[in-house]
């Protein structure tokens, strides 16, 4: 089962987006829980409440907090990298403004079954991916982390130090080998850092900013690689 909301002040464009979101459901038989909003408000209030969605297609221009502030929300003040967010709007002009946002795709309106096939189809890979699990092992007790739960690796001597949001696990192994198995989002920035594209909240030639505010340089035989590979990402 997946959650996925509609944000969008106009009835009219949440009622098409969940009958072609239904229309999805049956052809693909996955199991939708479709969530609908009207204000930016509103759909703030209950992520704080009820917690995170899978997918949420947003609309930019909403009439009481814009589609950008509510990303702010959610990937700032509530933390939460996990909900893939799906832009939609009237005009295509809002890229640039987007990018801290992190999000999963942008549509502009009119919107078409085969852009929401799409987009689900995309969507449910990723959520997918992030539901799998990083299994390692520490002085014999074994451990499973969510591939989204993690920022990125690196590597101290022998060790391997995982970060997470709130704390850091290490263990014995080389970044040379836990990289063969990992999912295709997280890429080599230097030799001793892997990082999860999802977690970068900034990106220049020589650096990422990651979502626990840590900068990470990018060595230079590895730049052209790690610009390709975010920039299009997704």
């Amino acid at each position: 089962m997946y959650d996925i909301g509609i944000c969008d002040d106009g009835e009219f464009i949440c009622s098409e987006i969940e009958g072609m979101l239904l229309q999805f459901e049956k052809n693909h038989r996955v199991g939708l829980a479709v969530h609908i909003w009207n204000s930016g408000e509103q759909l703030c209030r209950y992520l704080r409440t009820y917690g995170g969605l899978d997918l949420l297609f947003l609309d930019i221009e909403l009439l009481d907090s814009d589609g950008i502030t509510v990303g702010k929300f959610i990937r700032e003040e509530l933390e939460n990298r996990d909900i893939q967010i799906v832009y939609i709007s009237c005009k295509a002009q809002y890229a640039q403004q987007l990018f801290k946002m992190q999000p999963m795709d942008f549509l502009v309106k009119p919107i078409t079954q085969k852009q929401i096939n799409e987009t689900m189809e995309l969507a449910i890979k990723i959520i997918d991916k992030n539901r799998r699990f990083f299994e390692f092992q520490k002085s014999g007790e074994y451990y499973k982390l969510p591939y989204g739960d993690i920022l990125y690796f690196y590597s101290t001597g022998r060790k391997i130090n995982i970060v997470l949001k709130d704390k850091e696990i290490n263990f014995y192994n080389k970044i040379d080998i836990i990289q063969k198995d990992l999912p295709e989002d997280f890429i080599l920035i230097h030799k001793s850092y892997i990082i999860n594209c999802n977690h970068v909240r900034k990106y220049t030639y020589e650096t990422v900013e990651m979502s626990n505010d840590r900068i990470l340089s990018i060595s230079k035989p590895n730049r052209k690689e790690v610009r390709e590979h975010i920039l299009n990402q997704g």
